[in-house]
């Protein structure tokens, strides 16, 4: 039997990575006001 997760990294990072994030708001306000550390 097959198992049911098979983890593939080039589309975790497009769902959940760092550019991901840059298409939501969150990181671009972070950005417009000048943090040093946008995310974790």
């Amino acid at each position: 039997m097959k198992r049911t997760y098979q983890p593939n990294n080039r589309r975790r990072s497009k769902k959940q990575g760092f550019f991901a994030r840059m298409k939501t708001k969150i990181i671009n306000n972070r950005r417009r006001k000048g943090r040093k550390v946008l995310s974790r």
